[in-house]
């Protein structure tokens, strides 16, 4: 490893925003986390380590959708199991069945993954990190991505033991077709560097509450609302914070003045969406609502201090040397 102090920071990160901050599991289910970790943070790691390689940001937040369906496709099947783990996630009215799979899962599955499992991660841990360059050596990479693969295998036998699912060769077929091409077009964003744009870079905190809005606008209803009737709905409003969110950074990241400590902020901003909305979401294997809430404030709390510390050290950085400029 050439850095293993932010490697192994983004290693352990990962899981923890991905599924614990998430609500997803409480306190008692960190022993699961270890098992959850190969997949999660070897995954960041690899997406985090390409992009740095490849396109910057750009990259990365392609390869982390990338990632996001190859584990809710053919590693935990979710995608298509209509009784998965105890849930019927596909009963909705966004529920497609040529397809086998619900319009609004899909997008939910994208953005958890994409935003708040892998970039978010990446972001924090990067304001931790005194250069951004890569942090794994050849060998590394390939450890890494050997125990990426085993810790997808191991989930993958381990949902199977228990759900006795499998999507049929089609599904299978198509989702690979899907995950492929975004592969390519990850690694092709280089060859296509938009031209900067004129104007002032909002202040952080700007960028921030900018991230912390729209995520919430996202999140908030999609967890508050369950009943039947919002789901087209939440579609929707889906479609309008990507189409608002991803323009404006995109014009955000290429003015002068851009720099780690924006990047920071988009990724606090979610975060904290993260942070208030686990409260009202349900563990997915139920129990005790007292550990639900007592796991959500502690788990919260952990992770405003990570973010204060993370704040300060992006700050400091970015005082003693000149601003970086573009999306990278």
């Amino acid at each position: 490893m050439r850095r293993p102090g932010p490697a192994i920071g983004l290693f352990l990160l990962a899981p923890f925003v991905g599924e614990f901050l998430l609500g997803n599991l409480t306190g008692p289910d960190l022993a699961l986390g270890v098992f959850l970790a190969p997949l999660y943070g070897c995954g960041a790691l690899l997406v985090r380590e390409m992009g740095r390689r490849s396109g910057g940001w750009p990259t990365m937040v392609l390869l982390a959708a990338t990632y996001a369906l190859i584990e809710e496709g053919p590693v935990d099947q979710l995608l298509w199991n209509d009784d998965y783990s105890g849930h019927d996630y596909l009963s909705g009215d966004s529920y497609i069945p040529v397809l086998g799979m619900s319009v609004e899962l899909t997008q939910a599955i994208l953005a958890l993954h994409t935003v708040w499992s892998i970039c978010v991660p990446i972001a924090i841990v990067e304001a931790f990190a005194k250069k951004r360059g890569p942090w794994l050596g050849r060998t590394a990479m390939t450890v890494t991505a050997v125990f990426y693969v085993l810790g997808a295998l191991l989930v993958f036998f381990g949902n199977y033991s228990e759900e006795h699912f499998l999507a049929s060769p089609a599904q299978l077929i198509e989702i690979i077709t899907v995950i492929v091409g975004l592969i390519v077009l990850a690694f092709l964003m280089p060859l296509r560097r938009l031209p900067r744009v004129r104007g002032r870079v909002p202040s952080p905190w700007m960028v921030g509450g900018a991230a912390l809005a729209l995520t919430s606008a996202y999140m908030g209803p999609s967890t508050l609302v369950t009943a039947g009737w919002y789901e087209w709905i939440g579609v929707v409003v889906w479609c309008v914070v990507v189409a608002c969110g991803v323009p404006l950074v995109s014009r955000w990241s290429r003015r002068d003045g851009w720099d780690g400590r924006h990047r920071f902020a988009l990724a606090a901003g979610a975060t904290l969406t993260y942070v208030w909305t686990a409260f009202p979401t349900r563990p997915e294997g139920g129990g005790s609502l007292t550990v639900d809430l007592a796991s959500n404030a502690v788990f919260g709390a952990v992770s405003i201090v990570v973010l204060v510390l993370a704040g300060r050290r992006v700050a400091t950085r970015s005082d003693r040397s000149p601003a970086a400029v573009g999306p990278t």
